[in-house]
């Protein structure tokens, strides 16, 4: 969890240097081989975890003696301001909360908004997500607030269908999001989510995906199969009377830089942006997986995905190393370079419906459509099983929500022969991993209803 380097204060050798420890060391390491043992039936992706024996050979035994691995020493010293080499995983507090059984959920209440598919988390204590109702609410964890944000409205006929994005740039200054026009994009700058831009012109259909590449220059994906590269700069200036109040924010009017149609693309669904490698990576909804020049923003090639049926998320690792497609009772892991499947992770609810996915350093959770939250650890090759019942997988079942009573249409869409639960549009952790806000509402069109909920 945890890595400090003492530094003997008195003596050669710091209080945690004994010999024993490297004896505990090698027991550790012969029984973490004997149970890693290759099976008989090779797996279609293998994860290895830095060999034993190289990082014997690379790691000075006096280093690993100097080292305390005691999550009160780094503490201690973090407190303190000393100089001593320290490290910790940001990702452990996620892990042993979910295999422990100790994250809860704490509903919210949205009272009668319609289907969250979009989130952020904006700082420790605040998340903005966007609706189906065209709504950008921004939720309070510690007074249990909500607050509506006035949406930016430009010249183009009213298109109302839902607020599908919200993206932060790297700097966390500026939120691009849907704007009242479910055709345009709004611009805030943070932490005020004073409206600054409004990108206009562009798309002719619904704006499903936003990415920033940088700090200034952000890409959107439409239903119209176009994506459009525009470019914000932060000159957002206010009126004042003579009394020195504010009298009216400026808004900036935006046109594309360049609008290229994704070739052999029916409705753009996604956009990731892999920094390392200086390419975009989009998903259509016909199955094809498409990969962008980011430096000239020409279309490179596209490849059609081995499942094809409701392919609508996609996430990447944050090492830029792995790429996962949500399917109809699938999940596929891609090779960033050359998008072939390396391994094909089979949900625990066949035809659940894969609607969204994020990845906490090796585990990824997965939002389904039938109001459960799963994780699969990429390392183990397996879901992450239950440290108090290794019999079970952690697995995370929502609460029902809201969803309306017209009872005509739920029992036109079946929901007297089938219990009901929502669909997880959408999920976010927080900076420290240890809070996770999931959201969404009914998986039909039609059906009108929410749901959110802060796990903790």
């Amino acid at each position: 969890m945890a890595q400090t380097r003492r530094v003997p204060v008195f003596g050669s050798r710091p209080p945690c240097a004994y010999q024993s420890r490297l004896d505990e060391r090698s027991l550790i390491r012969t029984t973490k081989m004997k149970r890693n043992r290759i099976s008989d039936k090779p797996e279609d992706l293998v994860f290895y975890e830095d060999s034993d024996e190289e990082e014997e050979s690379t790691v000075p035994l006096f280093t690993v003696l100097n080292s305390s691995y005691n999550i009160v020493d780094y503490i201690r010293n973090r407190e303190y301001g000393m100089r001593e080499y320290r490290s910790i995983n940001q990702n452990y507090g996620t892990r042993h909360l979910l295999t422990h059984n100790l994250v809860k959920e704490r509903s919210i209440s949205l009272k009668t908004m319609d289907k969250v598919f979009c989130s952020q988390w904006l700082n420790g204590t605040k998340i903005v997500f966007g609706t189906k109702c065209n709504k950008l609410m921004v939720y309070d964890v510690k007074s249990h607030e909500l607050d509506q944000i006035p949406s930016i409205k430009g010249h183009a006929a009213d298109q109302q269908s839902g607020i599908y994005s919200s993206k932060i740039n790297p700097s966390r200054t500026l939120l691009a999001t849907g704007a009242y026009n479910s055709n345009e994009i709004a611009v805030y700058r943070l932490p005020t989510l004073d409206p600054i831009a409004l990108g206009e012109g562009a798309h002719k259909d619904w704006i499903f995906d936003i990415e920033w590449l940088d700090d200034e220059f952000f890409v959107s994906g439409s239903r119209d199969s176009k994506l459009a590269l525009w470019r914000v700069q932060d000159k957002y200036q206010e009126k004042y009377d003579s009394e020195g109040d504010l009298i009216q924010p400026i808004t900036q009017f935006l046109n594309p830089a360049v609008l290229r149609t994704c070739k052999t693309a029916l409705k753009v669904r996604t956009i990731t942006f892999n920094k390392n490698l200086k390419e975009m990576v989009t998903m259509s909804l016909n199955g094809y997986v498409h990969v962008w020049d980011v430096e000239r923003f020409r279309q490179k090639f596209s490849i059609r995905l081995p499942s094809c049926q409701d392919n609508v998320c996609m996430t990447m690792k944050n090492d830029s190393t792995l790429y996962a497609v949500g399917c109809r009772s699938y999940t596929l892991l891609l090779d960033p370079k050359t998008l072939q499947t390396m391994k094909k992770i089979p949900a625990r609810y066949s035809g659940c419906g894969i609607v969204s996915l994020s990845f906490q350093d090796n585990v990824i959770t997965i939002g389904t459509g039938v109001g459960v939250i799963m994780f699969y650890d990429i390392r183990a090759g397996k879901y992450l099983e239950s440290s108090i019942n290794s019999t079970k997988s952690v697995v995370l079942n929502t609460s029902k929500g809201y969803v309306c009573h017209d009872e005509d249409l739920m029992e036109d869409q079946g929901f007297q022969q089938a219990k009901y639960t929502p669909a997880i549009y959408t999920h976010c952790y927080d900076y420290s991993g240890t809070r996770l806000f999931s959201a969404g509402g009914p998986l039909s069109n039609d059906l009108c209803g929410n749901y959110a909920g802060l796990w903790q």
